[in-house]
């Protein structure tokens, strides 16, 4: 096996393309840049709008290459469930800018839970509801910090399971 080189990059779902960041970095490397652009667009066209970590790693002997994609940021799967919104508040404790329903947040917190370094469901609920108060989201029409002491004490313990 041959030197191996990586190259990380934040790429649109289903979007990449030959210019930056993708072509420059991948340039040196010899490996075929047409064909890595149509790899990482298949493996990332479920994620379309959203910005998805890449990284690709060049044999540059053989010029063979793998893509690996991450997971979308918390933030980036809260604003996917509110199509209206094109960022987070600028001011989250005043300004509100959506409203997203429990089982939303749940689901988010499901597919990011391996991620986000946490020992339970509960817990990755709880970050992604931390999520939601720095981006002026409300949950349930609450304020999400309303919510925390209410999973605490087991309120919503037969959804988040």
């Amino acid at each position: 096996m041959g030197d191996k080189v990586s190259i990380e990059a934040l790429v649109e779902g289903g979007k990449a393309s030959a210019g930056p960041p993708i072509g420059p970095a991948l340039g040196p490397t010899g490996a075929n840049l047409y064909q890595v652009v149509q790899k990482i667009n298949e493996l990332t066209k479920d994620f379309m709008g959203l910005k998805i970590p890449v990284k690709i790693t060049v044999d540059k002997e053989t010029k063979t290459f793998e893509v690996e994609i991450g997971s979308p940021p918390v933030s980036a799967l809260i604003l996917k469930e509110l199509p209206e919104v094109e960022k987070g508040s600028t001011e989250a404790n005043r300004i509100i800018v959506g409203n997203l329903d429990l089982d939303t947040i749940i689901t988010i917190a499901r597919s990011k839970q391996e991620s986000l370094l946490v020992k339970d469901l509960k817990a990755a609920v709880k970050t992604v509801l931390g999520t939601c108060v720095s981006m002026g989201v409300n949950v349930e029409g609450k304020h999400p910090k309303e919510l925390f002491p209410e999973i605490d004490k087991g309120a919503y313990d037969s959804v988040i399971a």
